[in-house]
């Protein structure tokens, strides 16, 4: 195995990550205490290329492999988990489920806009009753006379705030029974309604909100896909935002371990650096290497999303691969983040401190995007069959 990163694919990561500290750094505290969605930041970020990172160039986008892809998503969360989730939606849940699934009129409208940073896209899967249980759909869409018309509700849709488009998941009776189809809705389409979502512990910026759809009329021509391959886009989808996911957990789990590393070096104690004593040491040797293990399993999934298309007849390697990088990321980020708030003790535990807004995004990655549990089922599943 080769893990060395081609001369380009060092340019493009060093791009991101000086993007990251000389822009993100110093304003995620910022973003994190008021809540606040950052505008100008994400379209800053869009016009670097951070939107459309894996779509072919003939596309329009910038035609890099998984592996990159999740390189810049964890450089950027190392500054800031809220911008690295907001990319991660655009990227992953939006604009690749369109390359793929999406008709020669809803590319044309929607994928320059998207990739070009002039719009920003939603994925609004989830629902009062409908989180881990992704498929009971209680949003309908009902076909009428050539028309779909959509009721329901969708809960925490990151992105919802400044969205010009969202991919919104309907069940579909008029398909079979338990159909679920996919639409691409514009967010100003009548009956469309941006409801305040609940406060969140981290990664707070994130512009979720919910959605109220209420008799939405959507022509035919609106649907993602075929009727009733809506569950599996979105299947499809979670797959490449499981693997941004882990990517993004681990940048969060190095900022808390460059945060551990600086203090054990400066904190002095008893008459000597704090990193001299063991118990440090030890704490801080299985955080590294924990992160390590995670991103080779993150890369090794990257890997498997980049082969996927040659991978037809096997396409649960890449779903395995994703649910596997994404709970080993998320559960080592948060040990991670955990120690480092050790380490520091009383710095780490104030409220604003680096470690303490860590602390609480990485929570966030055990979570979304499919719980721990979900992902250990998934496993499981592969496993026993």
């Amino acid at each position: 195995m080769n893990f060395d990163l081609s001369p380009e694919q060092t340019t493009y990561i060093d791009r991101v990550a000086d993007f990251a500290r000389t822009r993100v750094a110093g304003v995620a505290t910022s973003i994190d205490e008021p809540g606040r969605f950052p505008l100008d930041l994400v379209r800053e970020a869009f016009a670097l290329g951070l939107a459309g990172i894996t779509v072919p160039a003939d596309v329009g986008g910038g035609g890099r492999d998984y592996a990159t892809y999740a390189l810049a998503i964890e450089a950027l969360a190392r500054a800031s988990a809220t911008l690295a989730v907001i990319v991660a939606v655009q990227n992953s849940l939006v604009v690749e489920p369109i390359v793929r699934f999406g008709t020669p009129a809803q590319k044309q409208t929607w994928l320059p806009r998207l990739i070009g940073g002039n719009a920003i896209g939603a994925f609004a899967l989830s629902e009062e009753q409908a989180g881990s249980d992704a498929a009971n759909q209680q949003t309908v869409a009902r076909l009428e006379d050539g028309v779909y018309i959509i009721t329901g509700r969708k809960v925490w849709v990151a992105n919802a705030e400044a969205a010009d488009a969202a991919i919104v998941f309907a069940a579909t009776p008029g398909v079979r029974e338990g159909a679920i189809s996919a639409f691409l809705v514009p967010m100003d389409a009548p009956g469309v309604t941006r409801a305040a979502g609940a406060d969140s512990l981290g990664v707070r910026g994130l512009g979720c909100m919910d959605l109220e759809l209420n008799g939405v009329r959507l022509d035919e021509s609106a649907m993602l896909g075929a009727p009733g391959e809506g569950f599996r886009i979105a299947l499809w989808a979670l797959d490449g935002g499981r693997v941004a996911i882990a990517a993004q957990a681990l940048g969060v789990g190095e900022a808390a371990l460059d945060a551990a590393v600086a203090h054990a070096k400066s904190r002095e104690a008893f008459g000597q650096p704090i990193g001299n004593y063991q118990a440090i040491q030890f704490m801080l040797a299985d955080m590294a290497t924990e992160l390590d293990a995670a991103r080779m399993l993150t890369l090794k999934a990257a890997d498997s999303r980049d082969h996927q298309p040659r991978r037809e007849a096997a396409p649960g390697l890449v779903t395995l691969g994703a649910a596997m990088a994404k709970l080993l990321a998320s559960e080592a980020a948060h040990r991670a983040a955990d120690k480092a708030m050790q380490i520091l003790a009383s710095q780490g535990y104030r409220r604003g401190s680096l470690v303490e807004r860590l602390f609480r995004d990485v929570r966030a990655t055990e979570i979304y995007q499919g719980t721990s549990e979900v992902q250990r089922m998934v496993i499981a599943e592969h496993i026993l069959s």
